[in-house]
């Protein structure tokens, strides 16, 4: 069965109430779960837990005049910044003080992520989140799935949990982004086979994650193995002394993929490829049913998917239509002047 038909039934089981575990028993196959067990054990030995948690990064970035944007964090330990030795150093506080230096505005980050936080906690965190906030947040950045992976949650539960928060989301009238769940393969200290059905397990809940976001109008970044490839060069580099969480280095190669489409789904131009735009083919770019853009997007980290229409048309006979992109990346100046012209969301460039 391929990924796309896969990512398909995992979100459609979420819809309905079903259950996943019959597709986890079947990728053990003859392996078993007592060889699992024992790879488990020897991975958890390997990678180190140095960190008591992560740094605290809420707070007002930028001192601009414009009115002011709220970004809420929802997630797990990548989301809340564990491996950062700063605020300004998570994923959230990067793309906030992006936001502010590109759009002259100040931009109030507010970040409910928990470490070792599940799907199923999001809905918790968003409450928590509401309650310190005067009105809806102006967008939501959710980061998930990697302790689903690993504590073995049924997948089309997660999906669903991350599904219901992303449709409260949009209810409300708030833009949401969700990078998608890494693909925990890539983690050197990690031993065969349990590498393997990781990799597996990871894209899998990845690509249902997206076509579930992009069905309740959310978009989605994959960060599929984004640090991976670069692990065996430069480990003190992009990951932290646990070899499991990203350094501050690996947290801006994350924020920077994520920070394009924050300021697209925000709808402000903010130099660099940050608006809404027809795909482009020969970038590898496509406007396909969402199973299938899903099932693509896990293979190449960075790529953005969101819902678009054909001919008016939201839907076709296999699905949600959605659009693919990988976007460039936008220039972050270190500041931007009091006063200086800030990026206009009805900018006319704005294509879609």
């Amino acid at each position: 069965m391929g990924r796309a038909r896969r990512a398909r039934r995992i979100a459609a089981s979420a819809a309905y109430g079903g259950g996943g575990l019959a597709a986890t028993v079947g990728a053990l196959g003859a392996l078993g779960y007592g060889v699992i067990k024992v790879e488990a054990a020897i991975a958890r030995k390997t990678v180190g837990r140095p960190f008591d948690g992560a740094p605290d990064d809420d707070r007002v970035y930028g001192s601009g005049v414009g009115e002011e944007l709220d970004i809420v964090v929802l997630g797990d330990s990548s989301a809340a910044g564990m491996g950062a030795d700063h605020g300004e150093q998570t994923v959230g506080g990067i793309i906030s003080g992006g936001l502010a230096a590109l759009t002259g505005r100040p931009v109030r980050l507010t970040n409910e992520a928990v470490v070792g936080a599940e799907s199923g906690d999001l809905d918790r965190q968003l409450a928590n989140a509401l309650d310190r906030l005067p009105d809806a947040p102006d967008l939501a950045l959710i980061m998930i799935g990697a302790n689903d992976v690993t504590h073995r949650i049924d997948r089309s539960t997660s999906v669903r949990h991350l599904e219901a928060v992303v449709r409260r989301l949009r209810g409300m009238g708030s833009e949401v982004v969700v990078g998608t769940c890494p693909d925990l393969g890539t983690v050197q200290p990690i031993p065969h086979p349990l590498k393997a059905l990781l990799r597996r397990w990871s894209r899998d809940l990845a690509a249902a994650q997206t076509v579930a976001v992009v069905e309740a109008g959310g978009r989605t970044v994959s960060l599929g193995d984004l640090l991976g490839a670069e692990f065996e060069t430069s480990p003190a580099i992009l990951f932290s002394k646990d070899q499991f969480h990203p350094s501050p280095a690996g947290y801006a190669r994350v924020a920077a993929v994520l920070l394009p489409t924050v300021c697209a789904a925000l709808g402000v131009w903010a130099g660099g490829d940050t608006l809404d735009r027809l795909p482009e083919p020969r970038r590898g770019e496509s406007i396909t049913p969402v199973a299938v853009a899903a099932g693509q997007a896990v293979l190449v980290p960075g790529t953005e998917v969101s819902g678009t229409d054909v001919a008016g048309t939201a839907r076709g006979p296999r699905g949600r239509w959605a659009v693919r992109l990988l976007r460039r990346a936008a220039p972050v100046p270190k500041a931007i002047e009091p006063g200086s012209e800030v990026a206009d969301a009805t900018d006319p460039r704005r294509t879609q």
